[in-house]
């Protein structure tokens, strides 16, 4: 069993769900733009979601003219990597999601049972997100350093998580005084690197317990390497929250899904996640429950002779064997020339009261 929360250690709670390092990680299912330009796929998206034991999924609220300007200028066009060859416009612009979509999102997510909260990119996506009572925030890496946006979300009054890619010690620090002075009182931030999809020695996991100790904030892991052993591996570093990209099939054509997780894949995301964590438990070297029925598979000293009470126990009439019922084989040495304080039969153990160097 778990020991009871600690209230000296950071903690938010989302719906009702509390976030910390003596919880279980806090996995959230990306939707991004994985619906591909349909309702119907967002809804399963979320479904599949629920199904694999996601605690929330989060959308991104955004419109290409919100986001970007329609510019085909040279620093507008994307070149390399997943959307070479499109200006930001032409690549948000597909990607968005349509902001009518969100109230049958939200509805259909709380009525499956599971969190549904969004990135917000302006002020105008905020007061949507508000008319439909969202009950977090998250700040996208790429935004962590529009402070004006941070503070116009810390003034809802919600849990905000704060995503890190590209970000420096000193503009995360930045970026949290924005969230305090706009009055925000529960605040999480993700480690975060923004590549798309990025390779784990990127993500340099010691980073994650010194944000810990740096910033003293509930601290998590937006991942987006190719698989799930990177962010199974930041649990044990003591990330409480790991958010995955998460499409329906990754070769739907969506322009996330080289680095999203198939439906299988976060199930098994979200049950190794809270298996890694409980395997963390405390600092113990006592005997555990699962070994209790192994104890005759250790050594211990027995008789191999008979003897009466009062006699000399010699060499040969004790040995170290399995099982481990009687005393340890350290005691050997003190045993042998002492005498036994009553009768023992061979194939019996050595107790420590029956001994007379105990007794």
């Amino acid at each position: 069993m778990r020991e009871q929360p600690m209230s000296n250690i950071p903690c938010i709670s989302i719906s009702g769900r509390r976030i910390a390092a003596d919880a279980p990680p806090y996995v959230i299912a990306e939707l991004s733009a994985n619906h591909n330009g349909k309702l119907d796929t967002a809804m399963k998206i979320i479904e599949e979601a629920k199904k694999a034991g996601a605690d929330a999924v989060k959308l991104q609220t955004y419109t290409a003219d919100t986001i970007t300007l329609n510019s085909d200028a040279e620093e507008f066009q994307i070149h390399g990597g997943l959307w070479d060859g499109q200006t930001l416009y032409q690549l948000y612009q597909e990607a968005h999601m349509p902001w009518e979509w969100h109230k049958p999102l939200f509805e259909h997510a709380r009525k499956l049972g599971i969190t549904i909260f969004s990135s917000p990119f302006d002020n105008t996506a905020v007061d949507l997100l508000e008319d439909l009572n969202a009950p977090a925030y998250k700040i996208a890496s790429f935004e962590a350093v529009d402070l004006p946006l941070i503070k116009y979300v810390a003034r809802t009054g919600k849990p905000m998580i704060i995503s890190t890619g590209m970000a420096d010690a000193e503009e995360i620090q930045e970026a949290i005084d924005a969230a305090r002075e706009g009055g925000c009182k529960e605040l999480a931030i993700l480690h975060c690197v923004s590549g798309y999809p990025a390779p784990a020695e990127d993500y340099n996991l010691r980073t994650i317990p010194d944000m810990i100790e740096r910033f003293g904030l509930v601290t998590g892991l937006s991942d987006h390497t190719l698989d799930n052993t990177t962010a199974i591996a930041s649990v044990v570093m003591g990330a409480s929250i790991i958010e995955k990209h998460f499409p329906l099939d990754r070769s739907g054509g969506g322009p996330d899904d080289s680095f999203s997780l198939e439906p299988a894949e976060l199930a098994a995301l979200c049950r190794d996640s809270k298996t890694a964590w409980a395997a963390l438990g405390k600092v113990d070297y006592g005997r555990k429950s699962s070994e209790q029925g192994n104890v005759k598979f250790r050594r211990s000293l027995y008789f191999v002779k008979d003897l009466k009470a009062g006699d000399v126990i010699t060499a040969d009439a004790v040995r170290s064997v399995r099982p481990g019922f009687g005393v340890a084989p350290k005691y050997l040495d003190r045993v042998i020339g002492h005498s036994v304080t009553r009768a023992a039969s061979a194939n019996t153990p050595v107790l420590s009261d029956s001994v007379d160097w105990v007794s």
